[in-house]
C-alpha cells in the first residue's frame, strides 16, 4: 500500500469506501454550513452535494467533511444533473 492511499484513501479500497452509501438518517440531518440548505448524496463520486453552495464535500471513511475549505467547487454540468 502506498502512501497516498493509506493517508488519504486514494486507492481503490479508499475510493469504494468512500462511495458507500451515507445512512439516510445521517442525510437528513446534515445541512450545508454556508448555507443551511439539505444536501444530496452522490454515489458515483462519493460527496455530500450542496446545490445552493455549488460544492461537493467529501466523506473519508464514512465521516462527511463539513468544512468549506474541504469542499470541491461543482462545475456546471454537475449541477443540471
Amino acid at each position: 500500500m502506498s502512501d497516498g492511499d493509506a493517508a488519504g484513501g486514494k486507492g481503490a479500497a479508499g475510493r469504494q469506501a468512500a462511495r458507500q452509501a451515507v445512512d439516510p438518517r445521517l442525510l437528513e440531518m446534515l445541512a450545508c454550513p454556508l448555507t443551511k440548505m439539505p444536501l444530496s448524496w452522490n454515489p458515483s463520486t462519493g460527496e455530500l452535494i450542496s446545490r445552493a453552495a455549488k460544492l461537493a464535500y467529501p466523506v473519508r471513511d464514512g465521516v462527511p467533511i463539513m468544512l468549506p475549505s474541504e469542499a470541491r467547487p461543482l462545475e456546471e454540468g454537475e449541477l443540471s444533473g
